[in-house]
């Protein structure tokens, strides 16, 4: 697998190899670290992950940051790697780039997998996470806070490396948290684009864990109801990072959905 960096300097990882890739997409405040337990299991796969405007070591300047920035990342990310079509995978906030990815440049998507996709949130539900903004804001931790609502606390206590691996990456320096609070500031305030999502017709898996309280098993019902091709499949016992904690399920789903 090759890791490098773009000439925008977004850094990814890309491995070649006879097949459509499959392009991952991490959450708000994370990196393509997270994605690690399903580059191993898909590695006969052709695989790109990359650290999002802002995160990880992949730079950003500007004040603001948009969906758009985010599918013009992905597009350029493409067109540097000459590849001309994508199996897509989001995350949270990835599925929010994933969607409109998709929505823009539906002919370089061949399937579309949505983990933990907000949707239609109630005015409480968005009043949790802008308050969650509002904390980070003013430097608050919330570290421990999103792992409780990400992981079970018995995965927790029985995976340290996890803990410490994700707590590390979410722990920002004051250069990355100003760009955390950008991202994160997309993410509370995002509202759908309905008509843009049911023009979407790829082949779709939207999943979520049962156990999932920000990202809920009714809002992804309602995505898979509004996108013209979907499936629906419910993570039974996973919380918001699923794709971890419930790896064996989520794998093997993402394969047999890529597959068939």
């Amino acid at each position: 697998m090759s890791q490098n960096f773009d000439p925008n300097q977004n850094y990814y990882f890309f491995n070649k190899k006879d097949s459509i890739p499959i392009a991952f997409i991490h959450g708000v405040g994370l990196d393509h670290q997270m994605w690690d337990k399903q580059v191993d299991y898909l590695n006969k796969f052709s695989i790109l992950t990359y650290d999002l405007l802002g995160h990880g070591k992949t730079p950003y300047s500007e004040e603001k940051l948009s969906l758009k920035d985010f599918s013009d990342q992905l597009l350029g990310l493409l067109d540097h790697l000459k590849i001309e079509k994508i199996n897509l995978v989001g995350f949270s906030l990835g599925s929010l780039i994933a969607l409109n990815f998709s929505s823009h440049f539906q002919n370089k998507v061949d399937k579309l997998i949505l983990i933990g996709t907000t949707y239609k949130r109630s005015h409480k539900e968005r009043s949790l996470v802008l308050d969650r903004y509002d904390q980070a804001k003013l430097n608050k931790p919330i570290s421990k806070q999103a792992l409780k609502r990400w992981f079970s606390d018995k995965y927790l206590n029985d995976n340290p490396k996890t803990y410490d691996l994700f707590m590390n990456i979410l722990n920002k320096k004051p250069k990355d948290h100003k760009n955390f609070l950008k991202a994160y500031e997309l993410f509370a305030n995002h509202y759908d684009d309905f008509e843009a999502i049911k023009k979407i017709d790829r082949k779709t898996l939207v999943m979520t864990g049962s156990d999932d309280i920000g990202s809920t098993p009714a809002m992804s019902k309602e995505l898979a109801k509004d996108l013209v091709n979907s499936t629906y499949i419910e993570i039974k016992n996973g919380k918001h990072l699923c794709s971890i904690e419930c790896v064996d399920d989520v794998n093997m789903n993402i394969k047999k959905f890529i597959n068939n």
